[in-house]
């Protein structure tokens, strides 16, 4: 099964395994359609990384709560498929503050975070990850 870039707003699917999070489509109430998204990564079943590119969005409680509640129902079908999420950030003391909140995201949900400071980094780390070559 193959997925249809088109069907996707706030993950760009383009380069699968590399899933880029498009933050500028976080706006309130974005959450079904995070969900949506996410469903049908986990339904296509190929391994994957979400990379998210500096990321500097606040998301709403509620949206917040939304993709929580299913991160914490979908955490084992999703770390069969979701190898890691990945944090660009080329600033060195962001990176690190990048990695410390990422811990209790990895406690709660399962899913190894990583960061790094470029694009390039972020590519190899992927496909290191999922097991294929570059």
């Amino acid at each position: 099964m193959s997925l249809d870039p088109a069907g996707f707003i706030i993950h760009d699917v383009r380069a699968l395994p590399y899933v880029a999070f498009n933050q500028a489509a976080v706006q309130p109430g974005y959450a079904q359609q995070w969900e949506a998204e996410m469903v049908a990564l986990l339904e296509h079943g190929e391994p994957f990384v979400v990379v998210y590119d500096q990321l500097r969005i606040e998301e709403t409680h509620d949206d917040r709560k939304h993709r929580g509640i299913w991160l914490k129902h979908n955490k084992g079908p999703l770390a069969r498929v979701c190898k890691a999420m990945v944090s660009i950030e080329p600033d060195e003391a962001r990176r690190d503050a990048v990695r410390s909140q990422a811990d209790t995201a990895v406690k709660a949900f399962g899913i190894p975070h990583e960061a790094v400071a470029s694009r390039e980094e972020a590519v190899r780390l992927v496909y290191r990850l999922v097991g294929h070559a570059n």
